[in-house]
């Protein structure tokens, strides 16, 4: 009988490289989450995100896989290259900060209270955790761009810094929202429309170019993009100043910690983590500025 299978299977999707990655990633992230649900636990919203991400991640691994495997990705009006090189850096930020955050709340040295059996869970979790992180900055450094290469946009050195600044923008977001008291000023409120605004248009970037319809814009994107990218620098610099000013300057805030303040419950500590990664964010939109005028854009890979 003639096989009529073979041809119809992508066996390359699980021999190559990034195939081999993908696998690792399914079956680390399986592993951890099993390892937090059987026995390791989990409380509060820290460890629920850390669940959240495991098993979001593996998911849509699973599903990467299966498409590629079986040449579904074709019957998909994505641009799947986009597609698997924007969620491979997304995986990658994700993982590492569940990495961070369940062994930082969960594991300890000692066996009381929560008895030696669970302690060694968490420890096992943490460590696959770490694992799984890995082979996600793994595919990252496979699939991105090498020079000279035609590639998908969001494998690029400035596609995957878009990925990098939204995720950065989400973490000042959740510092907005614990009490930062950015309300108190028409300068802070500025602020917070920069880093709304540029996330907006940061997340419609990488919408068009992952569900590849750049090509139906009546306006030149590859233009538009780079046009932005010099936008959003002036305005992440202009918040770059404000907002320390309006924090931490004598006159409108405090310099110092207050002392009176409750761990994770003060203002003050809010202001200083959405000072940090206003800079961090300033430096992400110039990286890309820079790199943006060496590429060209491919939205049907």
């Amino acid at each position: 009988m003639e096989s009529t299978g073979g041809p119809y299977l992508n066996t390359a999707a699980l021999t190559s490289p990034v195939g081999i990655a993908r696998l690792l990633q399914m079956t680390f992230g399986c592993t951890t989450f099993s390892l937090v649900a059987h026995q390791g636990g989990f409380s509060a919203a820290y460890g629920t995100f850390c669940m959240f991400v495991w098993t979001f991640c593996f998911a849509i691994t699973v599903f990467i896989i299966t498409c590629e495997f079986t040449h579904l990705h074709s019957c998909l009006s994505l641009s799947w290259g986009n597609f698997t090189a924007a969620f491979a850096m997304l995986a990658t930020l994700m993982s590492i900060t569940a990495a961070v955050i369940y062994p930082l709340y969960f594991v300890q040295v000692g066996c009381y209270p929560i008895g030696c059996e669970v302690r060694d869970f968490r420890i096992a979790a943490s460590i696959f955790a770490g694992l799984l992180f890995v082979t996600y900055a793994t595919e990252v450094f496979l699939t991105r761009a090498k020079p000279g290469q035609v590639t998908s946009y969001m494998a690029t050195i400035s596609g995957l810094l878009k990925i990098v600044q939204a995720f950065v923008a989400c973490i000042i977001f959740g510092a907005l929202v614990n009490d930062s008291q950015y309300g108190k000023y028409v300068a802070t409120q500025w602020c917070v429309a920069v880093y709304s605004f540029c996330f907006v248009v940061t997340v419609v970037v990488v919408a068009f170019s992952v569900t590849g319809k750049t090509a139906l814009l009546w306006f030149p994107f590859e233009r538009s993009v780079v046009i932005y990218t010099f936008g959003a620098v002036l305005l992440y610099m202009s918040a770059a100043v404000i907002w320390p000013v309006f924090c931490f300057d004598s006159k409108y805030g405090s310099p110092r910690r207050p002392g009176l303040c409750a761990k994770g419950k003060c203002p003050w500590d809010s202001q200083l983590v959405i000072a940090i990664f206003t800079y961090v964010n300033l430096l992400l939109y110039v990286l890309d500025l820079a790199y943006s005028q060496r590429i060209r854009f491919v939205s049907h890979l």
